[in-house]
């Protein structure tokens, strides 16, 4: 999500020569050259709609077949129904990078969309460390996750992470608002951004911290998991050797092949995303007009890679699972699904595997 901090901040497009001053107009409204705007409005309008078409798939293959309703998966359309949020938010934040100011939605509008953006991203992460940590248990302690991880139990932690991002997503409310530039007429230089109040503060680089906890952390959390997970697989692929693999060994490397891809595409997009942050909250004190450069070009790339974040889960499910793509085409009626197809993706939820080890 795009955000300025300040005046300076959103001037990058005026001129630094040596008898240049700040300003090139009164109330400059634009940030970026409009070749720059074009071609990030082009692909965001093409994430937007492989994102919400993607996401609004998985979400319908989940709760209409039966045989989709797994523990994995509720997390899965949970995050599914976190991006289409996000995508929610995307006119929004492309208006505001064609024109930054005025803003005339009102500072209502401007204080929900920026928390809903939060939320969800709060939301994401979560649910990924949540599903890594179920299967983890469903891996490494088969037994144990089949008494302890329920589709209950699962909708009820879904319910958890989404009032705690809730909850820590709150303070956005107090620290963005609608200012406008003392001395200047309201009507030309609002602006839906960080208030002057929360940058001297400190609360915003608190918050910028918050979040960037909320990022670090679980990444951590991610690396150890992943990295247990793949130790507990290759043990008994070695234990092994010269055998064939049980089907549950197989749809548990499938899984966590998946997810393994699914976390890099997350921390590969949002990383930028969370530099870029901490770089606008540190701009507020910067007087180098390339410090300014940097920071709001880093900022536009962050703002790409955060859409295709939420754009990309359901591509790879649809190339790395055979049964999404199986259950896509029955969703869309596109051909009548084989036999042999539709008894094998049976096969991967019969009951001789816990409810845990089934997945897209």
């Amino acid at each position: 999500m795009y955000t300025c901090t300040n005046n300076s901040n959103c001037s990058i497009n005026s001129s630094w020569d040596d008898n240049a001053t700040l300003w090139e107009s009164e109330h400059p409204v634009t940030i970026f050259p409009v070749p720059v705007l074009i071609g990030v409005t082009v692909t965001c309008v093409v994430f937007f709609l492989a994102g919400v078409s993607g996401n609004l798939m998985t979400i319908l293959v989940v709760t209409k077949y039966k045989d989709m309703r797994t523990t994995t998966n509720l997390y899965l359309s949970s995050m599914a129904f976190s991006d289409l949020l996000i995508f929610l938010c995307m006119p929004l934040d492309l208006y505001r990078i064609w024109r930054y100011r005025p803003w005339n939605f009102g500072n209502a509008l401007c204080k929900l969309f920026q928390f809903i953006s939060e939320c969800c991203t709060y939301s994401t992460i979560l649910n990924i460390t949540a599903l890594s940590v179920e299967r983890y248990f469903a891996i490494c302690f088969p037994l144990r996750a089949k008494v302890v991880v329920t589709k209950g139990r699962v909708r009820g932690v879904i319910l958890f992470l989404w009032t705690l991002s809730f909850v820590s997503a709150g303070p956005v409310v107090v620290l963005v608002g609608v200012e406008h530039e003392n001395g200047t007429n309201s009507r030309d230089t609002n602006e839906c951004k960080a208030t002057e109040y929360a940058i001297r503060s400190g609360l915003l680089t608190i918050m910028v911290w918050v979040s960037s906890i909320f990022f670090f952390l679980p990444v951590f959390c991610l690396t150890v998991l992943y990295s247990l997970i793949g130790r507990k697989l290759w043990k008994r692929k070695k234990e092994t050797a010269g055998t064939n693999l049980s089907s549950r060994d197989k749809n548990n490397r499938q899984t966590v092949k998946m997810l393994a891809v699914v976390v890099f595409a997350f921390v590969l997009c949002w990383l930028p995303f969370h530099v870029g942050r901490y770089l606008i909250s540190k701009s507020s004190q910067a007087v180098s007009p390339i410090m300014s450069l940097i920071t709001q070009y880093c900022s536009i790339v962050s703002f790409v890679l955060f859409y295709l974040s939420a754009a990309i889960n359901p591509i790879l499910y649809n190339i790395m699972s055979k049964k999404y793509r199986i259950a896509a085409c029955r969703l869309l009626s596109l051909r009548r699904v084989p036999r042999k197809h539709a008894s094998a993706a049976k096969g991967e939820s019969s009951p001789g595997l816990t409810e845990s080890s089934i997945s897209l």
